[in-house]
């Protein structure tokens, strides 16, 4: 499968980046760097700088029919800088509108709000998005992982990055079954 992992220039939390990044190749897949600018991107551990990694394609020059499937890593301002980019939201929108998964971590559902896709959804997230995602019409239940069919797509969510193991393990399951 191809996969992209949408993030911002800055503010990725690294960990939800690379662990789901090496968990699709190790499983043979290819992972897919896109940003809203091309370069780098800056990973952050918290609030500390950490890593940079190459951005691969850039959005708007790439579309959600070239991927299988999408993850949205969290951090607090990756998402926050990603919801404001009608280019970004409008990718995230494309997987839902064609019905490709998607797996989102920790902060990343705010784009997912952004982008009006969680309407009569269930899914998890960092608590304090709780509010924001009831507000958006979502149902939001406070689980390791969350898989919620009840929509166009699949959609998987997580909490935080001690939740990434099992993250990782039902992102590609749930991936793999919409690829059949």
């Amino acid at each position: 499968m191809r996969i992209a992992f949408l993030t911002a220039p800055e503010g990725v939390e690294q960990v939800e980046l690379t662990e789901p990044w090496k968990a699709a190749k190790d499983a043979g897949h290819d992972p897919v760097l896109v940003s809203t600018q091309s370069g780098k991107v800056q990973g952050f551990d918290h609030l500390d700088k950490a890593d940079t990694f190459p951005v691969d394609e850039v959005v708007g020059d790439t579309s959600a029919d070239s991927f299988d499937g999408l993850v949205l890593p969290g951090g607090v301002a990756n998402p926050d800088f990603l919801r404001t980019d009608e280019k970004a939201v409008a990718f995230v929108r494309d997987f839902f509108t064609q019905g490709r998964p998607v797996a989102a971590i920790c902060h990343a559902p705010w784009t997912l709000v952004e982008a009006d896709v969680v309407r009569g959804r269930t899914m998890t997230s960092w608590p304090s998005l709780r509010t924001d995602l009831r507000n958006a019409g979502a149902t939001w239940v406070d689980e390791q992982v969350k898989v919620c069919d009840a929509g166009s797509n699949t959609l998987i969510t997580s909490r935080k990055p001690d939740d990434l193991g099992a993250f990782c393990e039902t992102y590609l399951a749930e991936f793999a079954k919409a690829a059949d």
